[in-house]
């Protein structure tokens, strides 16, 4: 029994390093470049300091793209690509890939969103004093729109730890695999209870982390 129990909570922290692992990268990537890629879309549409109708629309089509493909299927759509990149299909690495492609697009959205909020107003006194684009963006926009950033990468971070249990469909790895194997094929319930549980409080952690930050730069 004691055995077994150790083999189970071995088992346990090598599917959540891996939930993990994944979640980190793909969250990184979404910081790296959702931020810019958000940021894009909102300087480049109607009425900004760098309005451009087709940048605009050329990114908010991909953006679209990703975003209206349902995960499990983007986990599939992207196994070549993955392939060529990672140079296998299987594993924590190479779910990463299309991890980050959906958290790009979800959050480079969430970005946006969050620009939108910051007032025209600010901006135009901004543009009358002679402050170039790249100024306005570090310096007023970025700033006002932190808290709005802050609870998008946490609602980011929660979508991944789902999508990321989703990978394990496609030898992913993680929370998903574990749940597959040993809730699904073996028939162990107690297995998929603890993971649901730790998965819950993982959620709930992440989220009143984040909603904590946000509300101490929203202060701030």
């Amino acid at each position: 029994m004691n055995a077994a129990m150790g083999e189970l909570l071995q088992d346990l922290l090598k599917a959540f390093g891996e939930t993990f692992l994944m979640v980190g990268i793909s969250l990184t990537l979404s910081i790296i470049i959702g931020i810019p890629l958000g940021l894009l879309l909102y300087v480049t549409s109607r009425g900004l300091f760098l309005q451009n109708r087709f940048v605009n629309a050329v990114g908010g089509i991909l953006v679209n793209l990703v975003r209206s493909v349902p995960f499990v299927i983007l986990l599939v759509l992207v196994l070549p690509f993955t392939q060529r990149l990672i140079g296998s299909t299987i594993g924590p690495g190479a779910a990463s890939v299309p991890l980050s492609i959906a958290a790009v697009a979800f959050y480079a959205r969430l970005v946006q969103v969050s620009l939108c909020e910051v007032s025209r107003g600010v901006i135009e006194a901004a543009t009358a004093t002679g402050a170039t684009p790249l100024q306005i963006i570090l310096h007023v926009l970025l700033p006002e729109a932190l808290p709005g950033l802050l609870r998008g990468l946490t609602v980011t971070a929660v979508s991944l730890v789902g999508y990321s249990a989703m990978a394990g469909i496609v030898g992913g790895g993680g929370v998903g695999d574990l749940a597959i194997r040993f809730g699904y094929y073996r028939y162990e319930t107690n297995v998929m209870i603890v993971t649901v549980v730790v998965l819950i409080l993982l959620v709930q952690i992440a989220q009143s982390f984040g909603d904590f930050v946000a509300n101490r730069a929203d202060k701030g």
